[in-house]
């Protein structure tokens, strides 16, 4: 097993129309108005930013995402990520009867430093940072979507 491999996946359920969460989810720049664990988007251009997150355990991520696909019709935003995390990130909309179902894929490989030494005993709680960071994202935009 690679101890700096990380394979996570999350299911919102959202209220509104998969368009407006598309939407939300489309402007980076704007996470950190609804995610509180995103601290700060700088774009690069059009198509990539610097991103850096920080959740529950007392250190910061830095990477540079580039937009892989952007695909409104199918409901997919992908990008790619590269810095302390390399790998990619995948959000896919689906429409329910009470709004839209979002599942988050994300597949890195760690290469922050600090994590790497601390890969084994630091396992679980880097997957319940995660996880903690996620559910605040869930409530986030929740609470921006039903402000529209």
């Amino acid at each position: 097993m690679d101890w700096c491999h990380y394979r996570f996946r999350s299911v919102w359920e959202l209220p509104g129309a998969p368009t407006g969460v598309f939407a939300a989810l489309e402007q980076a720049e704007d996470y950190p108005q609804w995610w509180p664990q995103v601290r700060e988007v700088t774009p690069l251009d059009d198509r990539s930013g610097i991103v850096r997150f920080r959740s529950f355990l007392p250190y910061d991520l830095v990477v540079t995402a580039r937009e892989r696909r952007n695909d409104p019709a199918a409901g997919v935003l992908e990008i790619a990520m590269s810095g302390d995390l390399d790998g990619w990130a995948r959000w896919t909309l689906t429409a329910t009867p009470d709004g839209t179902r979002a599942h988050y894929d994300q597949e890195v490989e760690v290469r922050k430093a600090l994590m790497r030494r601390l890969s084994v005993p630091g396992r679980p709680l880097f997957r319940l940072n995660h996880a903690l960071m996620m559910r605040a994202g869930r409530r986030g935009l929740a609470a921006r979507l039903r402000a529209v």
